[in-house]
């Protein structure tokens, strides 16, 4: 049997775009704060890699006076040799400054 639908096409277009967007809203901040974590959890992972290749290549050569930094992916990490208060030893230290989005992030240890 043929069915006569006339006026309800754009109400029930309107109904379910305006579902959608209220689902959109809820789940964006979400979605955004995710992507920060990742970001955040790959620049942190990447500082501690740059952490101990410079204890690595302190086992091999004296490397204590050196302070450098080195840049991947539009990051600047800061390599860097400080006196220690506690133990009384040089520590190096990795760090990388604050972005808009992302927190300032210091990383040290001491060489064993």
């Amino acid at each position: 049997m043929l069915w006569k639908n006339d006026g309800f096409f754009l109400l029930e277009l309107l109904l379910s775009l305006s579902a959608w967007f209220m689902v959109g809203m809820f789940f964006m901040p979400l979605l955004m704060e995710l992507s920060n974590q990742s970001q955040q959890l790959v620049r942190d992972k990447k500082a501690v890699q740059f952490l101990f290749e410079e204890l690595q290549a302190n086992l091999t050569e004296d490397r204590t006076n050196s302070n450098y930094s080195i840049f991947h992916n539009g990051t600047e990490y800061k390599i860097y040799w400080k006196q220690s208060s506690g133990i009384g030893q040089k520590e190096v230290c990795v760090k990388v400054d604050e972005t808009s989005f992302l927190p300032r992030t210091e990383i040290c240890n001491v060489p064993e």
